[in-house]
């Protein structure tokens, strides 16, 4: 689910009562409307996601047919149909029989319960850190003092961040005032913001350490959090939703930095855009759709933005698209890209987030946006999902769309957990 919701005994208890009444009622059990009851009302009552609410119909459509009564009929993988039974017999086989829970029980890959269980881990050791005294002393094994070490941090911060953005230089030199460019230029004024956070923050900082000015409850938050290596708060509200600690985060930030100086200096679609080190790669998906949307005067709300998924190593791509732009950087959970055969396969056992090719991104009219045989696959910012939710992509697969529903698969644009 993108979103927890609360489901109680009530929505079962309505539920039963509800498909007890149709049975009686009824000498053909009628799957539609039963279908509509559980997932729209008492179920789906509760759903208010799109996604959450595809998953609940894909659920309802497998379990919930016909093919339910056929001898040797699944449940789910490892999850037979018990043959017909009195009353006592199915109780007894629920107390006794009844299979042990699996990530393919729901229609998970076995890699979700790797997933589950490193995730809870870090939830457990994250709990156990914060736990830890707030001492400011060195210790007597030489270990650096909490003040000591955030002050050799901030130093080693401030000194590889690198100059603000000169707006009104960039602006100058804009000759025409494309989607590209306005995406660029909102990029360069959202990294100056952040930027500007971070490097203000740290030297009212170090001032704190000095004794030039009181420690303040900010500079208290700053300081902690350098210590426990997150994020501080301060700079998470500026930036952009990520789960990575505090170092490997302004490595991060470093190398979307270099993406925007390359980019804003001559102000070109880069040959292919590394979409995750965006603020807002919404939109720069939407530029792909006015700049040909302008190119062809096509109303903008008759096109639709169409993915294809390359055979291309990044270094085979020398420069960008006649139409449309070439994306990288995205991972796939769930699931995985088999580039020989051009679609969607099983993922590989521990191989949690398979890294994908190239995207080619293509404007069209509806009327032209072929989508048979492809997966709507849903793209995250973070793990998180929910919140982070960015676009659909079409994703091609030679097997039923409900399988990858069920199994939760979703692009990402970080692999961190």
């Amino acid at each position: 689910w993108n979103v927890p919701y609360n489901f109680n005994n009530g929505d079962l208890t309505i539920s039963k009562d509800v498909l007890y009444n149709y049975l009686e009622n009824n000498t053909k059990i009628p799957w539609d409307d039963l279908k509509y009851m559980f997932c729209d009302i008492f179920y789906g009552g509760h759903v208010g996601d799109d996604l959450d609410r595809r998953l609940m119909r894909s659920f309802m459509d497998s379990l919930m047919s016909d093919a339910l009564f056929e001898d040797g009929k699944y449940f789910a993988p490892d999850f037979p149909v018990p043959s017909p039974m009195n009353y006592e017999g199915y109780k007894a086989y629920i107390a006794e029989a009844l299979p042990d829970e699996t990530p393919k029980m729901y229609g998970l890959h076995p890699n979700a319960e790797i997933m589950f269980l490193t995730t809870q881990s870090n939830t457990l050791f994250s709990m156990l850190m914060q736990l830890q005294p707030r001492t400011s002393a060195a210790t007597d094994s030489g270990e650096l003092s909490r003040e000591d070490h955030c002050k050799q941090q901030l130093e080693d911060i401030l000194d590889m961040l690198p100059d603000n953005f000169d707006m009104i230089e960039i602006t100058d030199r804009v000759e025409e005032r494309t989607p590209y460019v306005s995406v660029c230029l909102q990029e360069c004024g959202r990294m100056n913001e952040l930027l500007t956070t971070i490097k203000s923050s740290l030297k009212e900082l170090a001032l704190g350490l000095k004794g030039d000015l009181t420690i303040s409850e900010q500079m208290e938050a700053l300081m902690q959090a350098m210590y426990m290596d997150s994020v501080p708060a301060r700079w998470e509200a500026v930036a952009y939703p990520s789960m990575k600690p505090l170092s490997p985060w302004v490595k991060d930030m470093l190398q979307r930095c270099d993406q925007l100086v390359s980019w804003s200096s001559d102000l070109n679609l880069p040959k292919a855009v590394w979409l995750p080190a965006l603020f807002n790669p919404q939109s720069f998906l939407r530029a792909v759709l006015q700049s040909t949307a302008r190119m062809n005067q096509w109303p903008l709300d008759k096109m639709a933005l169409i993915t294809d998924v390359t055979k291309k190593e990044l270094a085979e791509i020398t420069a960008p698209p006649r139409e449309g732009a070439y994306i990288y950087g995205l991972y796939m959970e769930g699931a995985r890209w088999d580039k020989k055969g051009g679609c969607i396969r099983d993922a590989i056992l521990k191989d949690l987030f398979p890294e994908i090719p190239p995207i080619y991104l293509k404007a069209v009219t509806v009327d032209k946006a072929d989508v048979k045989d492809c997966y709507d696959c849903p793209v995250y910012k973070t793990k998180r999902r929910g919140p982070t939710y960015v676009w659909a992509f079409q994703i091609k697969t030679r097997e039923p769309a409900s399988k990858w529903i069920l199994a939760g698969v979703a692009l990402l644009m970080s692999a961190d957990i």
